[in-house]
């Protein structure tokens, strides 16, 4: 799949992984993705896949009428062995990633499901101990923690004490969703107690893909720009 940069107007050529996450996107979603030339983020849709010429995706190129008829291309320019010197395609992999940290009960599919839904390429942890070695690797775009995956719930979780702790130079780019029973769905003042941006109770995780497509883009018309100013600051 090559798509052009709208910023710099260079071609850039996105790997299976991308084309296949933009291929997944329900209709109207996006994907961000940093151009390697300019360093400049910009949204890819599924339009775009679907627009690619049918031979890119189906790796077959077009069959000329009449072969005897086709002129044959001229031999490739080879000055560049002199020197080694060339120019590199780069292949973007960058897809934000989720990490979703739920017993397993039901709902965790929905929410599995959700996270991929909106762009997210979904990793889950089955211990504390694994989602924070995960988190010292890896800059996840969203995390998912539901009150019950460790014992005692968040009041004594490691994970939460983790992320409460994380320096904010980190923190403000994740988008931490806190899932519960006692917990009342979007309700900014009970997320803003727990350090987290969104809540969600037990009984509306059937409809969370529905909340995450509400709280995102607000989340990021907000937030966005200021990140941004603040990631050119070094801050």
């Amino acid at each position: 799949m090559i798509v052009h940069c709208p910023h710099c107007g260079k071609q850039l050529k996105l790997g299976d992984k991308i084309r296949e996450t933009v291929r997944q996107l329900e209709p109207g979603r996006r994907i961000k993705i940093k151009c390697a030339h300019c360093a400049v983020p910009f949204g890819l849709d599924k339009s775009m896949e679907q627009a690619a010429p049918s031979s890119e995706r189906s790796g077959v190129g077009p069959k000329p009428a009449d072969n005897r008829r086709v002129k044959p291309p001229s031999p490739p320019d080879t000055e560049w062995l002199k020197d080694g010197s060339f120019e590199e395609k780069e292949v973007i992999e960058d897809i934000p990633r989720a990490l979703i940290l739920m017993p397993d009960m039901p709902g965790r599919d929905e929410v599995v499901k959700a996270a991929g839904g909106v762009g997210y390429r979904v990793e889950l942890a089955y211990t504390s101990e694994e989602a924070i070695d995960k988190m010292l690797f890896v800059n996840y775009a969203a995390v998912f923690l539901h009150s019950r995956f460790e014992p005692g719930g968040i009041a004594s979780g490691k994970f939460h004490q983790f992320m409460r702790s994380m320096n904010m130079s980190r923190r403000r780019y994740i988008f931490y969703v806190l899932v519960g029973e006692q917990l009342k769905t979007l309700y900014d003042l009970q997320a803003l107690s727990s350090s987290v941006n969104l809540v969600v109770n037990d009984a509306d995780i059937p409809f969370i893909a529905t909340v995450l497509k509400k709280v995102i883009p607000e989340y990021e018309a907000l937030f966005g720009p200021l990140m941004e100013e603040l990631r050119l600051a070094g801050k």
